[in-house]
């Protein structure tokens, strides 16, 4: 069997964050956050790191993230591009309609369609998922089930930005196999409480112990063309309603949902008691760099990572 892939999402605009959060330094080498998680995977088994990105950004990312890396990882590079895999008429009519949104994390990962040949996980670039959760990732690959499709959730308080607003995919689970996956956009604490807003104002209350998909999804690579079928019912809908439509995406949690109603996956939940941080606005890069500085000192990664 051919080891598993990491899939990095790398080509977000970080609208939120103020500018390319995917390659703002965090560590004291000039290392970004991605550089942990590559690191951490390819501690656990992984055998090729897939690097999805705008051809926009290309140089600067292969300057700023591959060089560093040199030879020590097998890298590849996919690109996701406001006109990849989008017909040219409906792309031309969004266009026109003044869409400006990227097309969403599951349209990234049919851009790395090519790329991908062994059962692989899914990541963002702009999160610190911990060494646990590939650990856990790489043996579920490596064990008799590589073929089931797996989750790392995190406990939804513990994902929490004192910044704003964040989005995330809520998770029900039952018996160790996810049940149904709620991507919920505008989830904010206040008061001691947790809820999120919807579009059309309604409040739905959350308890800080809920699991929450923050994108560390574990597929094989049979996957795909049902991504490609969802991703196309998406662009059917968009060009029935572009005006209506016009800032909606096509997110990997929903298409997982779907997947699981229509009963094509099962999805193994895999505990891994990890910490996740990230960086969704500019103001949490500090409280990063400051868990990147202790994790180093405890001699979970070394000074410098290659």
């Amino acid at each position: 069997m051919k080891g598993p892939i990491l899939v990095v999402l790398a080509a977000g605009m970080g609208s939120r964050y103020g500018g390319l959060k995917q390659m703002d330094k965090i560590g004291k080498n000039g290392e970004v956050l991605l550089d942990y998680s590559v690191f951490d995977a390819v501690r656990s088994g992984f055998e090729k790191i897939v690097f999805i990105i705008r051809h926009d950004i290309e140089k600067d990312f292969s300057e700023q993230v591959l060089a560093r890396m040199g030879s020590k990882v097998k890298c590849e590079l996919a690109f996701q591009d406001a006109d990849s895999l989008i017909p040219p008429d409906i792309f031309a009519a969004a266009q026109k309609a003044g869409r400006t949104k990227p097309w969403g994390t599951a349209h990234a990962l049919l851009c790395a369609a090519d790329n991908v040949d062994a059962p692989f996980t899914v990541i963002n670039a702009d999160d610190f998922y911990g060494r646990e959760a590939f650990t856990v990732m790489g043996k579920h690959f490596y064990g008799s089930d590589a073929g089931t499709s797996a989750i790392v959730p995190y406990q939804l308080e513990k994902t929490l930005s004192p910044q704003g607003t964040v989005s995330r995919g809520v998770c029900e689970v039952d018996k160790g196999f996810l049940v149904s996956v709620d991507e919920l956009t505008a989830i904010e604490k206040k008061d001691g409480r947790i809820f999120n807003t919807a579009s059309d104002g309604s409040v739905r209350n959350l308890s800080s112990e809920t699991p929450v998909s923050m994108n560390f999804w574990g597929f094989s690579p049979d996957i795909l063309p049902e991504f490609q079928k969802y991703f196309d019912d998406y662009l059917k809908v968009f060009a029935a309603d572009i005006e209506g439509q016009i800032k909606t995406e096509c997110f990997i949690p929903k298409a997982v949902d779907y997947f699981l109603k229509q009963g094509i996956i099962k999805v193994k939940v895999l505990p891994a008691n990890s910490d996740w941080f990230g960086v969704t606005y500019k103001e949490d890069r500090e409280a990063a760099v400051k868990k990147i500085e202790k994790l180093t000192a405890d001699g979970v990664y070394p000074a410098s990572l290659w």
